[in-house]
């Protein structure tokens, strides 16, 4: 009798104590937990090692893959055994747990010491209140690289989505559509440094009275029309324009591809009841086909809004920020790791996440709203 209630009761009451709060928390944080001591441990005897480097790299991987999926699969086990209602509550938090931290230890944790960092001077040894954030806020370079962002999301963003939303209508309507579509998305493949570099062919100048041939395309182009040989990333403000457009070749092809997707989605019955009342091509492409996609259409603006907001690599390869072109993220490596001012960096940093997160909540909130029915 004793033993059959004690049988009984040991699973129900660790089924109820996992079930509170404090258990789901202590079965999300398991797996992490778990699979960060095994893996320092794993690195602790592959660095002091003697090994040959490929059998260190080898083993290091199956150890690591290998580890996780089976603490996974042992996680996954033990809440299968509990009773299936407890199971259903526990099981999300099994795989939940690994997510959180990783967003813990790369995310939340590096922006709260951001955040503190701040406000310390250039060392990170004193403390300055709201020094870096003037600085930020009324820098003539800082308020440049405002502006220069500014034209990025405006522009870079218009374009990118219109762009894409033109040549996903146009290409449904071609025999070539996968064609023309794969030759407009091939540049996403290429990295943006890449970009940087092949488009710094096509604005090279080499200077009147150098007597060295121009091997830029588009002053090859302007020559041979009877023009004269332009510095076109020397010339404020017009280089912003002429960077913004390495961002629309690059990510037009992006939201091409998102955006012809969605509108293939489209039921055919209510393009047709649009075409028997009447409509044209165009009422019905912006009273039915427009308003189908809206959601796609704010993920993809959303999408390129933050892109533009964060952009570093075509200013740093084409320009490094100098004639006017200066951007925030590269004033935040200029001044870490050219001036080595931990405090204004830190501050620029914390501005630039600052200037995304709205554009991420109202994209939520939109979401929401769209679920909801409203």
């Amino acid at each position: 009798m004793r033993s059959s209630f004690t049988k009984f009761s040991f699973p129900a009451l660790l089924a109820g104590m996992l079930a509170t709060t404090v258990g789901r928390v202590v079965v999300s944080i398991f797996v992490p937990l778990v699979t960060f001591i095994i893996l320092w441990q794993i690195f602790i005897f592959l660095r002091d090692s003697q090994a040959p480097r490929i059998v260190i790299a080898a083993v290091a991987i199956a150890l690591g893959v290998g580890g996780v999926a089976a603490l996974y699969f042992l996680s996954n086990s033990l809440v299968e055994q509990l009773p299936i209602e407890w199971t259903k509550r526990l099981q999300p938090f099994v795989f939940v747990g690994p997510a959180i931290a990783i967003m813990t230890w790369y995310l939340a944790i590096p922006v709260l010491r951001t955040l503190v960092l701040s406000f310390k001077d250039a060392i990170g040894e004193r403390w300055v209140g709201l020094d870096n954030y003037l600085f930020a806020f009324t820098d003539r370079i800082m308020l440049e690289t405002f502006r220069n962002n500014l034209l990025w999301m405006i522009f870079g963003t218009s374009f990118s989505v219109g762009f894409g939303l033109l040549i996903a209508v146009l290409a449904d309507r071609t025999r070539l559509e996968t064609v023309y579509k794969a030759i407009i998305f091939m540049p996403m493949a290429i990295s943006f440094v890449g970009a940087g570099v092949i488009w710094k062919f096509v604005y090279a100048y080499r200077g009147e009275g150098t007597g060295i041939q121009e091997i830029g395309l588009l002053n090859a182009i302007v020559t041979a029309l009877g023009g004269q040989p332009q510095p076109w990333l020397n010339i404020p403000p017009w280089n912003n324009f002429f960077l913004i457009a390495i961002m629309v070749w690059l990510q037009t092809g992006f939201a091409m591809v998102v955006i012809s997707s969605a509108i293939k989605g489209i039921p055919t019955e209510l393009l047709e009841a649009a075409r028997i009342d009447g409509a044209t091509e165009i009422q019905a492409f912006f009273n039915v086909t427009i308003p189908y996609i809206k959601s796609t259409l704010l993920t993809v603006t959303t999408t390129i809004v933050i892109f533009s907001l964060k952009l570093f690599d075509i200013v740093r390869v084409m320009t490094g920020g100098n004639n006017g072109t200066n951007v925030i993220a590269n004033e935040f490596y200029l001044q870490r790791f050219t001036y080595g001012n931990t405090g204004r960096a830190s501050a620029i940093a914390i501005v630039l996440l600052l200037a995304v997160v709205p554009v991420i909540i109202n994209n939520l909130r939109e979401f929401y709203r769209e679920r909801r029915g409203f």
